[in-house]
């Protein structure tokens, strides 16, 4: 079979936190048949619920120690984004997990939305809602997904006051009070907060 992988972004709209990309590789596509017979439903990671997402989670992680697939999350932080911009932020994570991976050129990269992969990789296809269609892209939403929520509730320890581990960085309501009430931390994207008075 052709080596196949998946790439998706999370965390392009909070106002704190990193943003993070998966790239998933699939060795053997027994897999895409066994997760017809796994008991919860496969959707991109928006769609299902935290402890959805946690059980696939762990048996992708599965799949990886029988050497089923590999993946990678990179992440770019809220210092950097402010510094070289969202796009150019998602740009760098992507080019990063799939040079970690050992990815090849010729390997068939399926992408999410509006994600493109370094020019080398001249077997790309960006699919719109792609999370939806292709497995490998949703298992690459959920590792993106549980991977940046895990990192934002460890971060919720140091910055108590913020409620990390509930909006994981999104612009709640209370969110915006914290700010207003505590400032700004080392997590927020002060690009993404130049007009929050």
């Amino acid at each position: 079979m052709k080596t196949i992988v998946g790439i998706d972004e999370v965390g392009r709209g909070p106002i704190a936190g990193p943003v993070a990309v998966c790239a998933f590789v699939i060795f053997d596509e027994a897999i895409i048949d066994e997760i017809k017979n796994f008991a919860v439903p496969l959707f991109d990671s928006k769609q299902l619920s935290k402890r959805s997402r946690e059980l696939w989670f762990d048996h992708l992680v599965g799949f990886q120690k029988q050497e089923k697939c590999d993946f990678c999350v990179s992440m770019v932080s809220a210092n950097e984004i402010d510094r070289i911009g969202i796009s150019k932020a998602i740009k760098k994570a992507l080019a990063e997990t799939l040079d970690i991976l050992g990815c090849e050129k010729e390997f068939l990269i399926l992408l999410d939305g509006s994600l493109y992969a370094p020019a080398m990789f001249t077997n790309q296809i960006t699919i719109i809602k792609g999370d939806e269609k292709e497995p490998v892209i949703s298992f690459a939403s959920i590792i993106a997904k549980v991977t940046r929520d895990r990192y934002m509730t460890e971060q919720a320890k140091k910055f108590p006051k913020y409620g990390f581990e509930n909006h994981v960085g999104y612009g709640t309501q209370t969110h915006y009070e914290a700010i207003k009430k505590y400032g700004l931390t080392k997590l927020h994207r002060r690009s993404f907060l130049k007009n929050f008075k």
